[in-house]
């Protein structure tokens, strides 16, 4: 099968439904296409940190799309914001129609990657058609996927009292009003290289609003909510050291799975950016493990 996708590679931007482009970046095998893996950043940094870890899913035969989310990296909208709860997830699955309308992917497995933010809008989607089985209605932009990975999600954003009061006073009054994150870089990586090249990058910001701090704390709650229905086969990682997500959350999402879907790793002593720690070879080997037991 050839790598070439002429669909997607001539697509720089998607349009949302309201208009805003979200940048759009492909990673492309030199082999075979087994599939697509479609990678979701985090909280207030792009899709060009992740370069590595396309490269290496390149080597195992996967095609990686990503794109930066709406008030991140080259997208468009304010930064740190969203205009209502579930336009992140809904825009996921603007990009995730996009892959299988591409004729050469389209019977092929798909898997959503998300790290931290990026991993609760991925568990959120996969909720809706967990949902979906419970009755709820399916949204219209829902196409299921095959797999998930979820790396440090933010199912849990480890909020002490003062921060949820601050949180129920301004988010009625200015749900859009961009404020400072609290998270230190520092927290990110043990290695001080990913550190400083984090902090040196453009296109690496720490706003966020209280629209969007309400939706990683009600999405993580409604995503545990549905874990016991779970359809998708699944793997989380995460790490034991986070500062800047509640390792709890991984936790009770782990013991909430059905555990014949569910490979789960806690990764003891690392920071919250387990792809950038200095055992990030063991993470990658992990990934890949998973991802050629089931579709080898």
């Amino acid at each position: 099968m050839t790598t070439a996708l002429p669909t997607l590679q001539r697509m720089k931007t998607l349009s949302t439904e309201d208009g805003l482009q979200l940048h759009l970046r492909q990673w492309a095998p030199v082999s075979a296409t087994k599939g697509c893996v479609l990678l979701v950043h985090g909280l207030g940094e792009h899709v060009g940190r992740y370069d590595h870890v396309a490269r290496f899913l390149n080597q195992q035969g996967w095609l990686v799309l990503a794109y930066d989310q709406r008030g991140h990296g080259a997208s468009g909208g304010a930064r740190g914001d969203v205009p209502h709860g579930l336009q992140l997830v809904e825009d996921l699955g603007r990009v995730i129609q996009l892959v299988r309308s591409d004729a050469q992917l389209a019977a092929r497995p798909l898997v959503l990657l998300g790290h931290s933010m990026g991993g609760l809008v991925a568990a959120r989607y996969v909720a809706e058609g967990v949902g979906a089985n419970v009755g709820q209605t399916m949204p219209a932009w829902f196409q299921a996927v095959d797999g998930l990975v979820l790396s440090s999600p933010a199912l849990d954003p480890g909020m002490n009292p003062l921060q949820k009061l601050a949180l129920a006073l301004l988010g009625p009054i200015a749900p859009h009003l961009a404020v400072g994150n609290g998270l230190k870089p520092a927290w990110i990586s043990r290695d001080p290289a990913v550190v400083a090249a984090y902090q040196a990058d453009p296109l690496v910001h720490d706003r966020v609003t209280p629209i969007l701090v309400r939706m990683i704390a009600d999405q993580g709650e409604e995503v545990l909510e549905l874990c016991p229905t779970w359809r998708v086969p699944t793997l989380l990682m995460w790490a034991g050291a986070d500062r800047c997500v509640a390792p709890r959350g991984s936790a009770a999402f782990a013991a909430a799975l059905p555990q014949t879907l569910l490979q789960a790793r806690c990764f003891d002593g690392l920071y919250h950016e387990i792809f950038n720690e200095p055992e990030q070879a063991q993470v990658m080997a992990l990934l890949g493990e998973w991802l050629g037991a089931r579709w080898p």
